[in-house]
């Protein structure tokens, strides 16, 4: 497997703007920050809200290269969120999208597709 793209620092305004959104996240996303934190999905280490370049993603594996975004409406069909995961799988990222209502809803099927992924 090749060495992980080196991980560039972000700038001041997104690192702050990070650390607001990890003080107040929607309800999805404390859901799945329950779920994932402290190694309790079979070990893997995630963190949220973490800058990459001029993004924050919502939460990441570094080790296996994968980014887990928790969306409301206002993404769907998103050209930006387009854009954006090209550029994540430019620096050898996967995106795994899920709905807030699925997060909140359907945890064990959502967690199983994580896991799916991650092997």
């Amino acid at each position: 497997m090749p060495s992980p793209p080196h991980h560039r620092p972000a700038g001041k305004r997104i690192r702050s703007f990070a650390k607001a959104m990890r003080q107040a996240p929607t309800e999805a996303e404390a859901a799945m920050w329950r779920l994932l934190r402290d190694r309790r999905l079979s070990q893997f280490k995630f963190r949220r809200q973490v800058p990459f370049r001029s993004y924050i993603l919502d939460f990441v594996c570094f080790e296996q290269r994968l980014v887990i975004e928790i969306d409301g409406s206002q993404h769907a069909d998103s050209i930006g969120d387009r854009a954006r995961d090209e550029v994540l799988a430019s620096e050898g990222f996967r995106v795994a999208r899920y709905w807030n209502n699925d997060v909140l809803l359907q945890r064990t099927a959502v967690l199983e597709d994580i896991l799916a992924k991650l092997s």
